[in-house]
């Protein structure tokens, strides 16, 4: 399988998918100006493969890159935020 990620903006969520099937998210809401990123689920069937990772990359990769105020309050995006310092200065937790 070879996921990829995009943003659903009609659901306001990123999408890990392969081809058509979603295999995990990233829920965010805007709020006066932040992107607030509060909860990421996985599909149990590919749990372990990284989508996780894969999603957590992405999606913060993509909304410091386009220079988006951003918050993490999901507890997997927090512990991945705390494991790679590059994105330390750029979001915030909580």
């Amino acid at each position: 399988m070879s996921f990829s990620v995009r943003e659903n903006p009609d659901q306001h969520r990123y999408e890990a998918v392969d081809g058509d099937t979603v295999a995990g998210y990233v829920e965010y809401v805007d709020h006066r100006g932040t992107r607030v990123l509060f909860h990421t689920e996985v599909d149990d069937a590919v749990e372990g493969q990284g989508i996780g990772s894969l999603l957590a990359r992405s999606v913060l990769d993509s909304v410091t890159g386009a220079g988006l105020p951003t918050r993490v309050t999901c507890p997997f995006l927090v512990s991945y935020v705390e494991k790679h310092p590059e994105y330390a200065d750029k979001v915030e937790l909580g």
